[in-house]
């Protein structure tokens, strides 16, 4: 709010839309969308300067706030990013829509000439964070030696594939694509890493997949597989903040260990949200 404020916003109050591993704060009633996050564990300038390049060639992409001089602002330890606030609207993103949306992305994306990580470094980190005991304490002998080989064999099957390689979002699932006036609009660039459009695809619906064209199956199911380990990596982290984290974590371990075909990630989550 201060950081609001000192820019020329009108701040009242902050409204929390998300709290994970990031905050999404909705600030008031100047109505902005903030994001925080540990000055650690963030690539915001990244982000914002992204989002600033695919906003140029007219992308389904969240806007900056345009208010504001568009920058990651630091305070007490924290970084902060200032966004458009769409209202949502119903009905939920059609498939053929959702497919569209990210088509339109990955084609912008194929314009742009930025320093990202690679997939496979993604991969990595996640491999790191299984075999460390002290980052992932509650993690199983025997879960441990499955995700750790899952992680490893993946990430040579899938970089030995050959596929073309491009700009991706990351991770461009359901939560986050905004349904708004404008469409469908993705937003959490800080993700962003280069490899197949099959990995981005591995992060949405199967309905979706459908719409989306000249999709290589055998590289979907591949990219699949590695998302649900990369994901049951990320919530046995003891510092991951993600809401019900274990629960997640214990589901997608079980998948695993049930093995193909894969499901899409909301499949899981879908099935956790059930009473």
């Amino acid at each position: 709010m201060s950081i609001a404020s000192a820019l020329g916003l009108a701040v009242d109050d902050a409204v929390v839309l998300q709290n994970s591993n990031k905050l999404a704060v909705r600030l008031l009633p100047c109505d902005v969308l903030a994001r925080v996050a540990p000055l650690a564990q963030q690539v915001a300038l990244f982000e914002v300067k992204l989002a600033q390049r695919l906003a140029e060639i007219e992308s389904p992409i969240a806007a900056l706030e345009p208010r504001v001089e568009p920058g990651a602002y630091e305070r007490d330890g924290f970084v902060v990013t200032l966004w458009t606030y769409y209202a949502s609207v119903t009905p939920e993103v059609a498939p053929a829509d959702y497919a569209n949306a990210l088509w339109r992305l990955h084609a912008a994306m194929r314009k742009l000439d930025a320093a990202t990580p690679h997939f496979t470094d993604r991969v990595a980190e996640a491999e790191l964070l299984v075999a460390s005991r002290d980052r992932t304490p509650a993690l199983a002998d025997a879960d441990r030696d499955l995700l750790s080989g899952t992680l490893r064999e993946l990430r040579r099957i899938i970089a030995d594939h050959g596929a073309a390689q491009q700009l991706l979002h990351g991770e461009p699932h359901p939560n986050n694509l905004l349904r708004t006036k404008n469409g469908p609009l993705f937003i959490d660039l800080e993700t962003c890493c280069r490899g197949p459009i099959e990995f981005d695809l591995a992060h949405v619906p199967e309905e979706v997949i459908e719409y989306y064209p000249d999709v290589d199956r055998e590289l979907l199911g591949a990219c699949r597989h590695l998302v649900l380990a990369m994901v049951a990596a990320w919530r046995w982290d003891a510092c991951d903040q993600f809401p019900n984290g274990p629960r997640v974590g214990q589901e997608l371990i079980g998948t695993l260990r049930k093995g193909s075909p894969w499901p899409s990630l909301d499949v899981i989550m879908r099935q956790l949200a059930r009473p």
